[in-house]
């Protein structure tokens, strides 16, 4: 494995932001259950979250999917069901696709119903997941520091090893596929570290990584564009928001209890919307992107 460092010459300096109050524009919760992921899908125009409803790990049959308007109305509480524990969700295609501890599912997004489903024996535990433009599903496994690859149905092991610092968050923009590390040292009784991860790339055609932020970062959790270079990503444990931006530089523009999870983000309309696990509430900020 080479690596590179995409920002060499870029110190990371961490700021935090405690001043602003950053408008809420709404706030759902009833109905919502240990959310994990929050994710828009441009095409139906609708969000999807993922609801956990009980312990992250345990085979329960209690998760389920809702589907939410852009306006915070619940258009369907339980639109997808029979899950256990969902996390990372991504669209391609018309098909969202759901993690689910050591499964991946394909749900029709127009009808609602299964279309897909690869179980994945040697998993530890599936958390996020992405999609490419050429509509290759990759998913996190961060109890065996992983990342699975599924193709034309196919699953494989797209990278894998310590160096990937038991990865949490992932996105695909282009050829890279962005990550977001929990940490070197990882004990796999509690998912505590020795120390954070950082938040990096994996080219997908030399598997080569490129640090963006140098030191230890956070707990990090999930990851979006903001449509100006750089990004927003969330820190699990510390329960912020932090905004790494083209050069590098690290922001911490919200925090939280513990539990601020996979946030999605749609820029032309600067709305942030975080999934809280701990307090089972989802909220849409109004927030621009640092410069």
């Amino acid at each position: 494995m080479k690596q590179t460092l995409a920002l060499a010459a870029c110190l990371i300096f961490v700021t935090t932001i405690n001043a602003v109050e950053y408008p809420v524009r709404w706030q759902v919760s009833e109905g919502i259950v240990n959310p994990e992921s929050s994710f828009y899908d441009e095409a139906s125009g609708y969000l999807f979250l993922s609801n956990v409803n009980g312990p992250g790990k345990d085979k329960d049959g209690n998760g389920y999917i809702s589907k939410i308007s852009l306006k915070g109305d619940v258009i369907e509480q339980k639109w997808f069901t029979g899950l256990n524990a969902p996390k990372g969700l991504r669209s391609y295609s018309g098909t969202l696709w759901i993690s689910d501890i050591d499964t991946v599912v394909g749900v029709d997004i127009e009808t609602g119903r299964e279309v897909a489903r690869h179980v994945i024996d040697d998993s530890g535990f599936l958390n996020d997941l992405a999609t490419d433009e050429n509509g290759i599903v990759y998913v996190s496994d961060m109890l065996n520091s992983r990342i699975y690859q599924i193709i034309n149905s196919q699953v494989s092991i797209f990278d894998e090893g310590e160096h990937l610092e038991h990865p949490n968050g992932l996105l695909a923009v282009g050829d890279r596929l962005y990550c977001g590390g929990w940490g070197t040292g990882f004990n796999p009784d509690d998912f505590t570290t020795k120390q954070l991860g950082r938040f990096f790339y994996i080219d997908i055609k030399t598997k080569e990584k490129h640090l963006v932020t140098d030191e230890p970062t956070g707990h990090l959790d999930g990851i979006e564009v903001d449509g100006k270079g750089g990004f927003f990503l969330t820190d699990w444990i510390a329960g912020t928001v932090l905004h790494i931006c083209s050069h590098g530089d690290v922001t911490q523009i919200m925090k939280k209890d513990k539990g601020s999870a996979d946030l999605a983000y749609l820029p032309r309309k600067k709305l942030l919307i975080l999934p809280h696990m701990k307090d089972n509430t989802l909220t849409a900020f109004k927030i621009s992107p640092i410069k």
